[in-house]
Formats: C-alpha cells, sequence, structure tokens
C-alpha cells in the first residue's frame, strides 16, 4: 500500500480537514437514519416504507443503491486492465437488469402487494420453492455487502494516512451504518440516499471537471483510450470467448432480477407508475454516471502513468484513489471521498436490509408461525425480529468480508450467480407463463443449482460453458420439464397463485 510506504506524504491539516469532513458526513448520515425510525411503526414501513416514496426518491434510491463501491473502485480498475469488454457484467449488465426490471417486472410485482420477493415464490409455487429462492438470496448478498464493507475499511485507511488499518475500517464503517438501518429500514435508507445521489452526481462531475481540466479536455482523454483499444467491446469470433462474454453478461443482468433490494424499490414506490418509470429511470442514471470514474481512472494514465504502471497490477483499486489524493486540489478532494462515501453507504445500508428482510419473513417467520400453530404472528414481534436478524447479518458479513481476499469487482460479480441458476427462472416464467407450475419451479431449482455446483466443484478449471450458463440453461429445462409432466409432486398449487394468473393475464402491461 503506498501509504504504508510513504510514497504519499500528507501534511497534518489536510489530514484534519478531511478526517473531520468525514466524520461530519458520518453524524448527520445516523442523524437522518434516527429522524426516519419515527416513521417506522409497523414491519411494512421498516421493508418498504409504508410504500409511499415518490418518483424522485425512487430514482435516488435505485441509482445510489446500485452506485457502490465497485462502480467507484472496482469496475475502473478492470476497465484499465481489459477495455469495456471486461466491465460487461457492471456497468453494462446492472443496469440492462433495472431497466428490464421496470418494464417487464414492476407492474406485475406491484400489484401483487407484497413484503419480499420471497412472498412471490411462496404465493406462485408454495412453501418450499419460498424457502428455497428466500436461502439463495440471502446468501448472494454475502458477496455484494461485503464488497461494501471492505470499501469502507479502505477508505478509512487512505484518510487516516494508514493510521486506520482496513479491518479496524471495515469495522467502524458496518458498526455505523448497521446504526441508521436498524432504527430507520428502509424509510432510512431511502431518505439517505437521496441526500447521497445529489452528493454522488455532484461530487463526480466536480472531480471528472478538474481532472480533465488538466488535461486539455474529455475529449483528449476519450481519444487517448480509443486509441489503446480501452474501447473494444464485442468478443473475439470464437466460440469459447463468445460464450464466456454472453455468461458474463447475464450474471448480474439477470441473476439481479430476483434481488431484495430492486424488489423494495419496486414496493416502496406510491403509485405503480412511479414503481415502473422510477426503476426505469435509476438505471438509466446509473448507466451513465458509470463512466464517470472509468473516465477518471484512465485520466491517471495520462496524468500519471509511473504511480499507474506500480498499482495496476498491485492494488489496482487504488489508482483513483491515489490520483485524487496527489493530483487534485483539497476540494476536488473532498468532493471525491464525499461521493465515494456516498456510494459505499447507499449501497452497503441497503444490502443489509434487503437479506435481513427476506431472512426474516420467509424464513423465520413460517418458523414462528408453525409453532403459534396457525396463529397469526404480531407485527410488532416481526419487526423486532428483523431488526435483530439486520444486526446479526452485519456482524456475519463483516467477518465474511475482514477474511475475504477477493477483489470488490469480483466480489459483487460473483454474488449474483447462485441467485441466476435458481431464482430467475421460476422468477420469469412465474409472471410470464401460465402453465408454470410448482412442481416446474422446484426442478428448475434442483438442476440449476447441482448442475452449476457440479461444474464449480468438479468440473475443469475453465470450462467450455460457465458454471453459471450452464446452471441457468439447466434450471430453463427443470422448469419446462417439470411444469409440462403429469405431476409427481403432490404439493398443490397455492390457492393464490391462480388469482395472480388471472389478473396479470388480464392486464400483464398496465402501468
Amino acid at each position: 500500500m503506498l501509504f504504508i510506504k510513504n510514497k504519499l506524504i500528507l501534511n497534518k491539516r489536510w489530514i484534519t480537514l478531511l478526517l473531520w469532513f468525514v466524520i461530519a458526513y458520518w453524524v448527520i448520515s445516523v442523524g437522518i437514519g434516527l429522524y426516519a425510525g419515527t416513521k417506522v411503526h409497523t414491519s411494512k414501513d421498516f421493508a418498504i416504507a409504508g410504500r409511499h416514496l415518490p418518483m424522485q426518491v425512487v430514482i435516488a434510491t435505485v441509482f445510489a443503491t446500485w452506485f457502490g463501491s465497485e462502480t467507484v473502485l472496482g469496475i475502473p480498475a478492470v476497465f484499465l486492465k481489459e477495455g469495456l469488454h471486461g466491465v460487461i457484467a457492471d456497468p453494462f449488465g446492472a443496469s440492462l437488469c433495472l431497466i428490464l426490471v421496470g418494464l417487464l417486472f414492476a407492474a406485475p410485482l406491484y400489484r401483487m402487494n407484497l413484503l419480499t420477493i420471497g412472498d412471490f415464490y411462496r404465493k406462485r409455487f408454495g412453501h418450499t420453492a419460498e424457502t428455497l429462492t428466500s436461502i439463495a438470496i440471502v446468501i448472494s448478498y454475502l458477496g455484494w455487502v461485503g464488497a461494501q464493507i471492505t470499501a469502507l475499511g479502505l477508505v478509512f485507511n487512505v484518510l487516516s494516512a494508514g493510521e486506520i488499518s482496513k479491518i479496524t475500517g471495515m469495522w467502524i464503517g458496518s458498526g455505523t451504518i448497521l446504526i441508521y438501518t436498524l432504527f430507520g429500514g428502509m424509510w432510512a435508507v431511502a431518505i439517505t440516499d437521496f441526500i447521497q445521489m445529489i452528493v454522488i452526481v455532484i461530487g463526480m462531475l466536480f472531480i471528472g471537471h478538474e481532472i480533465s481540466g488538466q488535461l486539455g479536455g474529455v475529449g483528449v482523454v476519450i481519444e487517448h483510450a480509443q486509441q489503446a483499444g480501452k474501447f473494444e467491446f464485442w468478443p473475439n469470433l470464437d466460440a469459447k470467448e463468445m460464450i464466456g462474454f454472453f455468461a458474463a453478461w447475464i450474471t448480474m443482468m439477470l441473476g439481479s432480477m430476483p434481488q431484495q433490494d430492486v424488489f423494495q424499490r419496486v414496493q416502496s414506490a406510491k403509485t405503480i407508475k412511479i414503481a415502473v418509470w422510477g426503476t426505469v429511470l435509476g438505471g438509466v442514471m446509473y448507466f451513465l454516471f458509470a463512466f464517470v470514474p472509468m473516465f477518471l481512472a484512465y485520466s491517471a494514465t495520462l496524468i500519471d502513468p509511473k504511480m499507474v504502471s506500480e498499482l495496476i497490477d498491485e492494488d489496482p483499486q487504488m489508482i483513483l484513489p491515489t490520483l485524487v489524493l496527489e493530483h487534485a486540489p483539497l476540494i476536488a478532494q473532498v468532493m471525491f471521498f464525499g461521493a465515494l462515501l456516498s456510494a459505499i453507504k447507499s449501497c452497503a445500508s441497503a444490502t443489509l436490509l434487503a437479506p435481513s428482510v427476506t431472512f426474516t419473513e420467509n424464513i423465520i417467520k413460517p418458523i414462528l408461525i408453525k409453532r403459534l400453530a396457525g396463529e397469526r404472528l404480531p407485527d410488532h414481534a416481526l419487526l423486532t425480529y428483523m431488526r435483530i436478524v439486520t444486526l446479526t447479518f452485519t456482524l456475519l458479513v463483516t467477518l465474511y468480508a475482514v477474511h475475504s481476499d477477493a477483489s470488490i469487482f469480483s466480489m459483487v460479480e460473483n454474488a449474483y450467480q447462485i441467485t441466476l441458476v435458481m431464482a430467475f427462472v421460476p422468477l420469469a416464467c412465474g409472471v410470464y407463463w401460465k402453465r408454470a407450475t410448482n412442481q416446474g419451479a422446484l426442478l428448475s431449482i434442483f438442476l440449476g443449482l447441482t448442475t452449476w455446483l457440479a461444474i464449480l466443484i468438479a468440473g475443469p478449471e475453465d470450462p467450455f460453458i460457465p458454471a453459471q450458463l450452464a446452471g441457468v440453461i439447466a434450471s430453463g429445462f427443470g422448469m419446462l420439464i417439470g411444469s409440462l409432466l403429469p405431476k409427481i409432486i403432490q404439493d398443490p398449487i397455492p390457492e393464490h397463485s391462480q388469482s395472480f394468473l388471472h389478473e396479470h393475464a388480464a392486464h400483464p402491461h398496465q402501468h
């Protein structure tokens, strides 16, 4: 690390100012979260903000949730090494996911008036499908939340000039984010996301203007990147390479669709129109602004090629922060780290809340109801369990991040493979194929998971068909075969399923 090696000499005034900025920003965020906690009276308030969010807040929370550490640190590092071809999963796949969710799934899911995405699987395919997909969704968040906490540790290490270790920074970051998420739930996440989106947009544009000004304008950087071949997007006409490219693309584009954080934003909207277009516009904004950190990171190759050559293999995620610290004025540094912290905080809070709500609603709640012999679980008890699970999940995922040596980008990209192979096909067929049955869903989940695991564990190191692509293909065949064959699994389609199918068939595209 450059700071440990004393290659960056930071004066005491700079450290003091930047640290005070971080402290103040942290205190304000916690204050907002505690204020938002006054709006939380029910589990619905905690999980989906009581379905009261206006258009601008839905756009902001969709954008800010996905504009995380991987967007500012992970994607630029991969872009410098591999060009646009290397970032097909994110931002291309990620932004398309949000746009397609808005256009294809937001309206039918919003009409179902659910608390979690797991509730959809229960209503459409039964309790077993609900449990299996919910477990997959919760597991998938380990990588995503771990990436945000890893980035928080890095930022605290940078801002303290190495005085705060990465691990200590991880615990500080996760602990403070936990406070306002624990009390305010989705209300806290939404309100802080709205403020953080403003900070991200202003901060990124400002630092982009500062850096491009040193090089003679944006066009100079773009032209240089084009000549260096960084804009080569499509794979070579080689079967294996094309299949790998397609697999990387769909990992986040399709694997992110059956995710609680996306679903929460759809369900939190005040109206069905806001649910649809808030998600679409948030996805478009994410796609556009994801290119700003890539532009900044490539600018570093022109401003300080020696620094880039030293870090490109050792720790490429440090290139952008180092560029800002060594070659930007103090105000630009404050704006950059403000935007970075906003990106990480908004993403981390959302991804702490989503799996916690899913686990409580779809795993714990059915167990508790069974113990109560079918009696209704009091809502205040469900809210308490949601907060306990949020606390527990934060501790577990911080431990995971502390002991993981994966890059931020790979942690995020790999997070969606399990939901791709287990949950995407049942979601898509459950909404758009009337003949999909619970037997088909269970066979889809089983074949998708076992195929994926078999290739990962026993397959070749570099398979011709990547494990996640083989898994989702097997999942599709499982749904087709299981739904068309005579019933072997005698778990009837839930009573809500037929009414949902009838309603969706009546107005499938009503926005």
